[in-house]
């Protein structure tokens, strides 16, 4: 075994010394080879250690195959779409920040702080966040209907949960949670989701139009899948934007065509803006198919105002795009005057029927008050295209079976939760509320502490889980971000890691006006954590900024 293993190590070894490609593993400075060269060529020396490794039971013909053989993948040669797509939520903070929670577990004292605060995702759970009772009821006993007969079971769970099992279950061919199901997710629960939408909006949906997917980002990948052709078909996103779609686009060869948000005026949108850059992207020849809108928004919290939805309705209907309404945050509003109209609603009460505009809207049970990304469940529903389009969307969800039947159980439950008169409303509503308004509670006590610090200004967090505010770094702290060759906001963030623990994305990743600085941070963290952050965050910044000031 032990001649066995040399001898795999050689010929991976020699490989690599054939090669004029940087190696992918850690494993070859410490045998010598150069980090300091930008192509860590291989010395003489190394040369002949190499050679040195030769297996006894090997002949020199294998040896020398061995050396000639090409390594299958470079970065030269994956596919280039996957080298241009940046995903900045789970990006090189977030790597950094893993690196040091990891010497904090293997020796305590290592750093001037005790656990890492992950503030870069909207990943409830991670931080605390528990999940709803209900649901989780109705999961567990979908997944373990042998149970439901037991009499044990009427004092464990709810009779509105064991009710609302047995009914997902009888929806379920061979009540087997663990099978494959139709493509588009199972029928009945579909007939739950669609008549939700319907109660939300006032306006009829259709089981048919919805796609359950697992989560909404494999709803967003098929949709850029269908969309894009070359890079010569653009998507119109704003600016800032959840990184996925800026991802998806590059991945399926497409162009991103921003819109910017205006930030003076609470991340508003002016679609004077939306056409201008619609128009630019035409004289450079692109074709643009699609509209991404993201309400409440994400990275920057606001809640559109309802002209703003119209005006972006009627721009769609007028240029014949399709609308891509991420619509995940609907559960998550926090200020009174504001409340959530799904872009179909707001359409159908503008007059605009199925056939007059092509919407997309996305949902997820990864968000609101529920938190549940782990389970990857959620829906695309899908209204104004042709049937023969519809088709080919069908094709698409087919190549991946289905999603998961938790996800889609989720989905239902999301979209119809308990109601007056079931047993579990109390409850349930007890934890939603409980859960809604201490998220209003974080936003507005981290707004306020960003807002006091010098050199940094934050909008209002109407809605989603985040806030985006800006730096105003001084010119001394940009200097050494670029002698660090990092962007001023990824600079300031490492530094914020290093320091304190907290990890927050960058702007930059986002995308943001040009000469401007911000950074993503989660609202997340458990309230009586919230504290704590802010004086370590404060301590930080104004130790940075005195250090940096000009």
């Amino acid at each position: 075994m032990r001649r066995f293993l040399t001898h795999k190590a050689r010929s991976l070894l020699l490989r690599t010394a054939a090669s004029s490609t940087p190696p992918p593993y850690p494993l070859l400075p410490a045998i010598g080879f150069s980090s300091s060269s930008s192509s860590l060529l291989p010395s003489q020396y190394d040369i002949s250690y190499l050679a040195s490794l030769r297996s006894p039971f090997s002949s020199s013909a294998d040896s020398m195959a061995a050396s000639d053989s090409p390594i299958p993948l470079t970065l030269d040669t994956i596919n280039p779409k996957v080298l241009k797509c940046e995903y900045a939520v789970r990006g090189e903070i977030v790597t950094l920040a893993q690196k040091l929670q990891q010497e904090i577990q293997e020796n305590p004292s290592s750093h001037p702080f005790d656990e890492i605060i992950y503030c870069n995702i909207g990943n409830p759970q991670s931080l605390g966040q528990q999940p709803i009772t209900f649901f989780r009821e109705v999961l567990a006993l979908c997944d373990h209907p042998a149970i439901l007969d037991s009499s044990e079971t009427q004092g464990l769970f709810s009779t509105d949960a064991i009710e609302r099992a047995w009914n997902i279950l009888d929806q379920i061919p061979g009540r087997a949670t663990g099978a494959y199901s139709h493509s588009q997710g199972i029928k009945g629960l579909r007939d739950t989701i669609a008549a939700s939408i319907e109660e939300r909006d006032g306006f009829p949906a259709d089981p048919n139009d919805i796609f359950l997917t697992d989560g909404a980002s494999p709803a967003v990948h098929m949709m850029m899948q269908l969309l894009i052709r070359s890079e010569k078909d653009g998507i119109l996103c704003p600016i800032p934007q959840y990184p996925l779609y800026s991802a998806s686009i590059a991945l399926h060869g497409g162009t991103l065509v921003p819109y910017y948000l205006d930030e003076a005026t609470g991340w508003g949108l002016n679609i004077s803006d939306v056409k201008k850059q619609l128009e630019a992207a035409k004289s450079k020849g692109i074709t643009v198919r699609a509209l991404v809108v993201i309400n409440p928004g994400n990275p920057t919290g606001q809640v559109l105002a309802e002209d703003n939805q119209r005006a972006l309705v009627e721009f769609c209907k007028k240029e014949g795009l399709v609308l891509l309404a991420d619509e995940v945050y609907q559960e998550n509003i926090y200020v009174p005057d504001k409340k959530f109209h799904s872009f179909k609603k707001i359409s159908r009460s503008m007059g605009y029927g199925e056939k007059d505009i092509s919407l997309v809207s996305f949902q997820s049970v990864s968000k609101g008050y529920y938190g549940e990304c782990g389970k990857r469940g959620g829906y695309m529903e899908v209204t104004g295209f042709s049937p023969e389009i519809r088709e080919q969307i069908y094709k698409v969800a087919s190549v991946n079976l289905c999603s998961n039947i938790s996800g889609q159980i989720l989905a239902s439950l999301v979209m119809s939760p308990p109601k007056i008169g079931d047993e579990s409303y109390e409850s349930y509503s007890a934890e939603k509320n409980d859960i809604l308004s201490s998220l209003a509670r974080r936003a507005k006590t981290l707004e306020d502490a960003l807002n006091s610090l010098e050199g940094i200004s934050c909008n209002k967090a109407e809605g989603a889980m985040y806030l985006f505010p800006r730096l105003h770094l001084p010119q001394k702290a940009i200097e050494a971000a670029e002698a660090a060759k990092a962007a001023p906001d990824a600079f300031y963030c490492r530094r914020l890691l290093n320091a304190t623990g907290i990890v927050v994305v960058p702007g930059s990743g986002f995308g943001q006006v040009p000469g401007t600085w911000h950074l993503r941070c989660t609202i997340l963290p458990q309230e009586d954590k919230i504290p704590a952050i802010v004086s370590h965050l404060t301590e930080f910044h104004e130790g940075f900024m005195d250090e940096f000031r000009d």
